[in-house]
């Protein structure tokens, strides 16, 4: 297996965006080359979300994806990774269409022509939409560039929403279920984390490969699914980087 990454572009805590140099650009993509990693995704600011009742954060939202988008592009990065949005009150049908439409203005206000908007899947924790699959199929169908829209599918946040994969039933269940709504090919990412919390309990808690309550069957099951053999899978996990390095070590261990 080949190694990848995810990076922000900038502080994903502000909405500051500084300029990207050249000289950055080409330092990027030359360690890119010297270590022979794949490209990964970039990850969008924290503070996003296109379904704010909010105008000023609205579209700075708006302004912020389309900007990330670009940057993604210089880099030579095709996907941008987000979470869809929080309605705050005002509903998933509310959300669900504003969502659409912000995704056309991203695409309308953004010089990139090549880098990919993927929809995370969310633990639907608060007022977030995109814990269920309807909802992100929902998305693809209304936008308008749909080709340009794909699925980052995060297992511990699918977990916490109530879709099971320990089991080798459960697992197949789900996979039939992504064909039912937008189909194997939009998924372009995996966030590969445990869960802290149970089965369906709607909260965002990582947790360590095979440490927590999703259990190891499930990604063993997971890095030796043929339909997802060239789709890169990126760890969340706590535990810092000693522990990162045991959790790929134990990925690829489960690979067949």
């Amino acid at each position: 297996g080949c190694e990848t990454f995810q990076i922000f572009t900038k502080n994903q805590m502000q909405w500051k965006i500084p300029n990207l140099s050249e000289e950055e650009i080409n330092k990027f993509k030359h360690n890119l080359l010297e270590t022979g990693v794949i490209q990964g995704t970039v990850y969008s600011s924290y503070l996003v979300n296109l379904a704010s009742p909010d105008e000023k954060t609205h579209s700075r939202s708006i302004n912020d994806l389309a900007v990330d988008l670009e940057r993604a592009e210089k880099l030579g990065i095709r996907y941008l990774v987000f979470h869809p949005g929080a309605h705050k009150g005002k509903g998933e049908k509310y959300a669900l269409k504003k969502i659409s439409k912000s995704i056309d203005k991203v695409f309308q206000r953004s010089s990139s022509k090549e880098s990919m908007l993927l929809l995370e899947t969310t633990a639907g924790e608060g007022t977030n939409v995109g814990y269920l699959l309807e909802h992100l199929d929902y998305i693809i169908q209304h936008v308008k560039n749909p080709e340009r829209v794909g699925i980052c599918i995060d297992t511990c946040h699918i977990f916490a929403a109530g879709y099971d994969i320990r089991t080798l039933k459960a697992y197949n269940r789900f996979i039939k279920k992504i064909k039912l709504t937008f189909g194997l090919e939009k998924i372009k990412a995996f966030h590969l984390n445990d869960s802290k919390k149970e089965l369906g309990s709607k909260m965002d808690r990582h947790e360590e490969i095979g440490k927590g309550r999703i259990g190891i069957k499930a990604f063993e099951m997971l890095v030796n699914d043929k339909n997802f053999i060239n789709i890169p899978g990126i760890l969340e996990t706590p535990g810092g980087d000693a522990a990162y390095k045991e959790n790929i070590n134990i990925l690829k261990n489960l690979r067949r």
